[in-house]
């Protein structure tokens, strides 16, 4: 009972704060359609789905032995209050739609505090936690990250997930401006997040 009040909380989050976000705020390239389902190599599905390779850092590689299972895009908001006159981050709210690997299909899914992410298709949900932090190529754009999975729920589409790596993120960054008053503030962003999961072993015949 407690998660469907989560969802519940975070979906409403969603609607809030897409009201905050301005009209002329542009998400370039977050809104192109998944690919219909082919049998080509994993590589090849998300380069596709992204518009070309991805440009992942050193740092926020996974262990060897974990193997990408999904690719989404994420357009939503950072939101942030004001501590000790500073501003710190509150939480996340965003909404997310991708490609599953093997098989290729269309997912979408939620992402909010925790971090966490739940499938709004199958209920599964990830956790992550231990971010290692590589900084963002611009001004105003919020860290590349690689988490660790905290806990996991389901069976689904985050069910298995080990690793979750954030790029290519533009906006979400910490206001510039200095803060006051208890209200907090939407900074929208987007980002690619993928996921991973350990690598299965091969079958022998």
């Amino acid at each position: 009972m407690a998660h469907s009040a989560k969802i519940a909380g975070a979906v409403g989050t969603l609607a809030l704060v897409s009201i905050a976000v301005p009209a002329g705020v542009s998400f370039a390239g977050t809104d192109r359609r998944a690919p219909e389902p082919v049998s080509r190599p994993a590589t090849s599905q998300q380069e596709s789905f992204l518009g070309g390779p991805p440009q992942v850092p050193a740092a926020l590689q996974p262990p060897p032995d974990n193997t990408l299972q999904a690719v989404l895009k994420a357009r939503g908001v950072q939101l942030y209050e004001c501590k000790r006159g500073m501003w710190e981050p509150l939480e996340p709210a965003a909404s997310l739609t991708g490609i599953t690997m093997s098989p290729v299909k269309k997912v979408t899914a939620l992402h909010f505090r925790g971090p966490a992410w739940v499938s709004d298709q199958d209920g599964s949900m990830v956790e992550g936690a231990e971010p290692v932090a590589v900084p963002a190529v611009g001004a105003g754009n919020a860290p590349q990250l690689l988490y660790k999975s905290a806990k996991n729920r389901g069976g689904g589409l985050f069910g298995a997930v080990t690793y979750i790596q954030r790029i290519d993120t533009q906006g979400g960054a910490a206001p510039a401006r200095s803060c006051g008053g208890d209200q907090p503030i939407a900074v929208p962003y987007h980002a690619v997040y993928r996921f991973f999961g350990k690598k299965q072993p091969a079958v022998v015949n």
